[in-house]
C-alpha cells in the first residue's frame, strides 16, 4: 500500500469516527430535549433571541440536524445557523435562517469559505409523544426543502465570525 493510499484511507476513517461522534451527540441531545419537555413556545422564545443576537452582533450559532439521503438513512449534520426573523403566522412559527454546513458524512468538514451557505425555513411545533402518556415536546423542522430535520440549535456554542460567509 503506497503512502497516498494510505492517508486517503486514515482521512476517509476520520470522517466516519466524526460522522459518528455527531450521531452520538445529536441522539443524546434529542434525548434531553425529549426528557425535559421543552415546548414549542420556549424553542420560539430561544430562537427570537438568536435572532436579536443575530442582528445586533452577527451571532451564528452550531446547529445539528438529520439529513435523509437517498437510500433513507439519516445521518446528523452539523452546521452554523444564522437566525434572521421568526415568524408567527396563521398559528405556525416559522425562522428564516441561513444554515452554513459546516460537517456531512458525503462531503467532510467545511471551513465557511467553502461551504455554500443555503437560505432556510424551519417550522417550530409541539410533537406529540403517545409513547408517554401524550407528553409533548417542542420539534423543529426544516419545511422549504425535504430531507432535513430534527434541528438541535445549540445557544451556548456561538461563532461571531460568520457573519460574511451568510450573504
Amino acid at each position: 500500500m503506497d503512502t497516498r493510499e494510505l492517508i486517503n484511507d486514515y482521512r476517509l476513517w476520520q470522517r466516519f469516527q466524526r460522522q459518528a461522534q455527531l450521531d452520538r451527540e445529536h441522539r443524546a441531545a434529542w434525548q434531553q430535549l425529549e426528557s425535559a419537555g421543552v415546548s414549542a413556545q420556549r424553542t420560539t422564545e430561544a430562537y427570537r433571541s438568536m435572532a436579536d443576537k443575530a442582528a445586533t452582533q452577527g451571532a451564528c450559532y452550531r446547529t445539528l440536524f438529520q439529513r435523509e439521503l437517498e437510500s433513507g438513512e439519516r445521518l446528523a449534520c452539523e452546521g452554523w445557523l444564522f437566525v434572521r426573523r421568526v415568524l408567527a403566522e396563521g398559528g405556525a412559527t416559522r425562522v428564516r435562517a441561513a444554515l452554513l454546513p459546516s460537517f456531512t458524512l458525503t462531503d467532510g468538514t467545511l471551513p465557511p469559505a467553502e461551504a455554500g451557505v443555503e437560505s432556510i425555513t424551519l417550522e417550530i411545533f409541539d410533537q406529540l409523544l403517545v409513547d408517554r402518556g401524550l407528553a409533548s415536546m417542542a420539534r423543529v423542522d426544516r419545511i422549504d426543502a425535504s430531507g432535513d430535520s430534527h434541528f438541535i440549535t445549540l445557544i451556548d456554542s456561538v461563532r461571531g465570525d460568520l457573519r460574511q460567509h451568510m450573504s
